[in-house]
């Protein structure tokens, strides 16, 4: 199946929202553990987690559809691949900003300089800060489009450094999962958390996806309406 011929179904669409009300409702009023520190801010489980999901799925879509259009000069891939990385970037800073609302309540700063994955998510975001600058230095839309599918690579290449790797291999960050610090898995088992959490993951991934492909019409639309005048 198609980008084009999934993102035009609305079958996925309905199930976003339904899983999208699901978890901004029960989310807030399910029973969560009463675990010290998190308390009542593990609710932002639901939300922190799931949007850097969405994040990385639509970078992963910009580097298929940036390479796809190095390979074919197809302006569509070019269109897909942006709109995928602009949208990824608001999950990125949804994702800061609700990491830093967590570190506000866990650590007692909204932001702790001394956490590697802190800074590290941040340089992440900032080098597709610098994808979209760089395109906006073009005005020819090829060489754009070019020179974006080829940055896009290096991107999605120290996006998930950033990401993944530097925090793991430092060895010091208070974040879970890294740093010798367990994640929410290995010591919190309620069945209630998981039952929030996974339809989040599918909510957030499919607004991501659903968002990215109304920009994608909509600059398809406004090309067509170009080409007219």
């Amino acid at each position: 199946m198609t980008y084009e011929k999934f993102t035009t179904q609305i079958w996925w669409k309905a199930i976003t929202i339904v899983l999208l009300f699901y978890t901004c409702i029960y989310g807030f009023i399910v029973k969560v553990p009463d675990l010290p520190i998190l308390e009542q801010s593990i609710r932002n489980l639901f939300f922190h987690v799931p949007m850097w999901f969405a994040m990385m799925l639509l970078m992963m879509i910009n580097l298929f559809f940036s390479i796809k259009y190095l390979s074919s000069n197809s302006q569509r891939n070019d269109v897909i691949a942006e709109k995928s990385a602009l949208i990824g970037l608001l999950f990125g800073f949804l994702g800061l900003a609700t990491g830093s609302v967590w570190a506000k309540v866990t650590w007692g700063a909204w932001w702790v300089f001394a956490e590697v994955k802190l800074n590290a998510t941040a340089a992440a975001v900032l080098v597709y800060c610098a994808y979209f600058i760089l395109r906006s230095s073009f005005s020819d839309s090829e060489m754009k489009a070019k020179f974006s599918g080829v940055y896009s690579i290096f991107a999605f290449v120290m996006f998930m450094v950033f990401i993944n790797i530097i925090p793991r291999v430092s060895g010091s960050s208070l974040h879970p999962g890294n740093g010798g610090n367990p994640g929410f898995n290995s010591y919190d088992l309620d069945n209630n958390l998981r039952k929030v959490f996974y339809p989040a993951v599918i909510a957030w991934i499919g607004l991501g996806l659903w968002l990215s492909s109304l920009l994608v019409r909509i600059q398809f639309v406004k090309r067509k309406l170009d080409s007219i005048d």
